[in-house]
């Protein structure tokens, strides 16, 4: 089966990455006008969080769609990447939303060192990287 040129596979719309840059831009605006929130830093998020959840879904139905209708391979592997960057800019909102609002938090409490460690760990096994080994405090 030859490549296909049209903007629509399996369902879903194709994101370039300044597609990517425009819907987190999106997001952010519709949720800074949301009351304080309170729990976990995300919370005020939560409704932009769950919209892009959704769409993720919906990527991953679509490229299920797309091996179980034997299409061209190529165009399931930029759906795959689609699907990564979706996932990552998804984190970025989470891990900034951590960062500005539980990190922001520990330093106030004095447990700075604790939380960045934490946020390092996380950032460093996203990217496939092992974790440093633990310094002794004392």
């Amino acid at each position: 089966t030859p490549p296909h040129s049209d903007a629509r596979r399996g369902g879903f719309r194709l994101q370039s990455p300044s597609a990517s840059h425009r819907s987190i831009e999106a997001d952010r605006i519709l949720s800074q006008g949301m009351d304080e929130h309170t729990g976990h830093s995300y919370t005020k998020d939560r409704k932009v969080l769950m919209n892009r959840l959704s769409r993720l879904e919906g990527q991953v139905r679509g490229i299920g769609r797309m091996v179980d209708g034997e299409e061209y391979c190529v165009d399931i592997l930029q759906q795959i990447a689609a699907l990564r960057a979706a996932v990552d800019a998804l984190g970025l909102l989470i891990l900034e939303d951590h960062v500005r609002g539980c990190v922001k938090s520990a330093v106030k409490k004095g447990e700075a060192d604790k939380y960045v460690e934490e946020v390092l760990d996380v950032v460093r096994r996203s990217m496939g990287r092992p974790a440093r080994p633990s310094e002794k405090r004392g």
